[in-house]
């Protein structure tokens, strides 16, 4: 097999080099996107802020923890990063009258009239991270938006979290959702290595066996929508099945992304339990293969469709950024903690599309949305949100399983 084929295979030097580069220019790429106030700019092409755009919590947050990744890894200018997207978690960002993080400011500086379970779920993962790279007020950070998210969106009778509540936190919207449950899952779970405290890992758990009951009802696809009795509303948004945030029907990114966090959660929970692990390990393959089969080259282009049907026949054939990078990720994970060549091969296919369509070579970033013939789109994501999906994908594939990813990298813990 040749250099240029090498590169793309698992557990080579080339492969690690090859993330090694994407890595470098993603960091290199994002500079730019602290604002004067420290909420994070919405990048363009080429990394120029788009200073019209809103300045979002979740996407603060997420480049927080990406520069916090970068503190680990000698990344020139990480620190200051990380503590421009930390003034703004403190500063414009946080409502310092009702508690807790506006959803965003506007360009004119008008608050974002929600409270998002989704936005703070990622100030938690940003505050674990930053706490663990050092950096000044983090650990308060992350002591505040723990104890906010434990009033506002968890439901210890439920075992799982709510969704949107107005700015005053006086009225809370009736749709729950498993994407925030999902980041919840990914915070929570980061929020116990950090600190230590399990009563995170637990709810995570309680979190994942509520979402497999309902997978398993639905063939290994995952409703993501539901009333306020968790009763799952299949048919939320069919007549605008590309929704950004509530797309209609079944989101196979999501099913990857399930499927990575519940092997994390049950390589941390049951360590020596090889019985108890299996069950989850089981249902975390079933979720992988049932989103790969439905979901990758499934319209006779290469590429991973956006949402299905129920029945896993292609809704918006749209190929977004996100979904290769958690593809890349889990296809990792699951090989090296089964061994199975399948996913090594699926992970050598993800790699190869990833430097022919997705791999933006001029700029150094990822193209956010692809059409169907892998054409650049932006209807959806224009431009660069953030960095840290592809960010986690140059990194997820060569550290421990068991560990959130900031953890991992700080102590060093790869294969």
């Amino acid at each position: 097999m040749g250099e240029m084929n090498k590169k793309y295979l698992i557990d080579t030097k080339e492969n690690e080099n090859f993330l090694k580069e994407i890595r470098e220019n993603l960091f290199s790429f994002g500079h730019k996107f602290p604002s004067p106030g420290g909420g994070s700019y919405y990048l363009g092409d080429d990394g120029t802020p788009w200073t019209d755009r809103n300045r979002e919590t979740w996407i603060t947050s997420r480049m927080i923890h990406v520069y916090s990744l970068g503190t680990f890894l000698g990344h020139p200018g990480s620190e200051e990063l990380v503590d421009a997207g930390l003034k703004g978690l403190t500063g414009e960002l946080h409502d310092k009258v009702n508690g807790g993080w506006y959803a965003g400011l506007t360009a004119n500086n008008e608050i974002l009239p929600t409270k998002q379970c989704y936005a703070h779920a990622f100030v938690i993962l940003a505050a674990s991270s930053a706490a663990l790279a050092g950096r000044p007020g983090a650990k308060e950070l992350l002591d505040e938006a723990l104890k906010l998210y434990d009033l506002r969106f968890w439901n210890e009778e439920e075992g799982l979290s709510c969704d949107t509540w107005n700015t005053e936190f006086t009225v809370l919207d009736d749709y729950r959702g498993l994407n925030a449950n999902m980041h919840t899952v990914e915070a929570f779970l980061a929020a116990a290595d950090v600190t230590g405290d399990e009563k995170y890992r637990v709810r995570a758990g309680r979190i994942i066996d509520r979402v497999l009951v309902w997978a398993g009802e639905n063939n290994w696809r995952i409703p993501e929508h539901f009333t306020k009795d968790w009763i799952a509303d299949l048919d939320c948004n069919k007549e605008q099945p590309d929704d950004q945030f509530k797309p209609y029907g079944a989101t196979p990114g999501h099913g990857i992304e399930w499927s990575r966090l519940i092997t994390q959660w049950t390589l941390s929970t049951y360590k020596e339990d090889k019985q108890s692990a299996s069950r989850y390990l089981e249902a975390a393959e079933n979720l992988y293969c049932r989103a790969v089969e439905d979901a990758w080259n499934a319209d006779g282009a290469p590429g991973i469709v956006y949402t299905t049907d129920w029945e896993g026949k292609p809704v918006v054939h749209d190929r977004m950024h996100w979904t290769l990078a958690e593809a890349i990720n889990t296809s990792a994970v699951l090989f090296h903690v089964t061994r199975k060549q399948k996913y090594a091969a699926d992970y050598t296919e993800f790699m190869q599309y990833l430097d022919e369509k997705v791999l933006d070579h001029v700029n150094g970033s990822w193209f956010h949305q692809l059409d169907q013939n892998n054409n650049l789109l932006d209807t959806v994501w224009p431009g660069k949100s953030d960095l840290y999906h592809a960010m986690q994908a140059t990194l997820i594939p060569y550290y421990t399983a068991d560990l959130s990813i900031a953890p991992a990298v700080k102590n060093g813990k790869t294969l």
